[in-house]
This record gives C-alpha cells, sequence and structure tokens, in this order.
C-alpha cells in the first residue's frame, strides 16, 4: 500500500467519524502545562522563564492566562521541567 493510499483510507475513517456512522479506535488527549504554576515552583519571573524558554514574555503571559496554548516543543520542555524542575536550570543555563 502506498502512502497515498494510507492517507486516503485515513480521511475516508475520519470523515466517517465525523458523520457518527463509525468510532474513533482511538483518541489522544494532552494536557496543557499550567505555566503559571510551573513558574511559581521554580520561582523565576516572567522575563527570565521566557529567556530560558527563547520565547517572549508576551508569550509567557498568554500561556499564563490561557489566551493561548504551548504547542510543539515548548509544551514537551514544559512537561520536563514540570516533571524535573531541576531541568530548568539546565535550560536556563545554555
Amino acid at each position: 500500500m502506498s502512502i497515498f493510499d494510507d492517507l486516503k483510507s485515513s480521511l475516508e475513517e475520519a470523515v466517517e467519524i465525523k458523520k457518527g456512522r463509525q468510532a474513533a479506535t482511538r483518541v489522544t488527549r494532552y494536557e496543557v502545562a499550567d505555566v503559571k504554576a510551573i513558574r511559581a515552583q521554580i520561582k523565576v519571573s516572567q522575563a527570565e522563564f521566557a529567556l530560558a524558554m527563547g520565547t517572549s514574555v508576551d508569550t509567557i503571559k498568554s500561556w499564563e492566562s490561557k489566551r493561548r496554548n504551548p504547542t510543539g516543543l515548548a509544551a514537551k520542555v514544559l512537561s520536563a521541567i514540570q516533571k524535573n524542575p531541576a531541568f530548568y536550570q539546565e535550560l536556563a543555563s545554555h
């Protein structure tokens, strides 16, 4: 089966799920990080956190106010910091 056939089949399945004719075989849910709680746990300012994360203070503010959610690599890094706060020090040192 080619990649095209796999994609076509997947899209047909998605249409059937959307129309209610078929149940989803799996559902993936991601927990959105509580950025404000993570930052409070490691006791750093928004500016310090933004610098370590390689983003702007406005982005940190947006995440903390839930106007936007961190995605991709930022979400993974936040998860790592949440699980192991010492990881922040390693991140901030580079």
